[in-house]
């Protein structure tokens, strides 16, 4: 199963990081829309991430709810049907919400950055350092802390958890 280190971070203002990122980058910007529906699931996470009405994937993943650096486990399925992918996971499992946002993709070497925009959240900072096979997560927490600092990351700014958990609930 593939693996990597992520961080996640909340920031005031994306186009100083992007600065930042495009300064150090070995490719992009890539812009992409994603529409990103979460199922109910007790083995770790599942999502539906929609690019376009013919265009998505399917991804499970696992990984601990803490701030700072951490190890994900994640496998990525792609689908030529996302909606009625997501009409049928619906009906099997329920959603446990739905994420829309907008991203910009730098990479770094190996790492995947991302700036996002996130419909009634604000701007994240997301790093995922892909690890090789039988590669220590040690590498990559490493490798995330120092680009934390090359982009202006500062611990206070990371966050545990997920874009769907941090979304508001309809309801008293």
């Amino acid at each position: 199963m593939p693996r990597n280190v992520e961080i996640k971070a909340r920031v005031d203002s994306l186009p100083d990081i992007r600065s930042s990122a495009s300064r150090l980058a070995t490719e992009g910007p890539t812009e992409i829309t994603q529409d990103d529906t979460f199922f109910r699931c007790e083995a770790g996470r599942l999502k539906l991430r929609a690019f376009s009405g013919h265009d998505g994937e399917l991804i499970f993943y696992r990984r601990a709810t803490q701030l700072g650096p951490k190890e994900s486990f994640y496998v990525k399925t792609p689908t030529a049907d996302p909606d009625g992918l997501r009409d049928a996971l619906t009906l099997a499992f329920g959603q446990a919400g739905r994420v829309m946002k907008h991203r910009t993709v730098f990479l770094v070497g190996r790492t995947r950055v991302h700036l996002d925009s996130v419909v009634d959240l604000g701007s994240f900072v997301e790093l995922e350092v892909v690890l090789a096979d039988g590669e220590s997560a040690e590498a990559g927490v490493a490798e995330a802390k120092r680009l934390m600092a090359e982009l202006g990351i500062q611990e206070g700014q990371l966050i545990d958890a997920a874009y769907v958990d941090l979304m508001p609930r309809a309801g008293p």
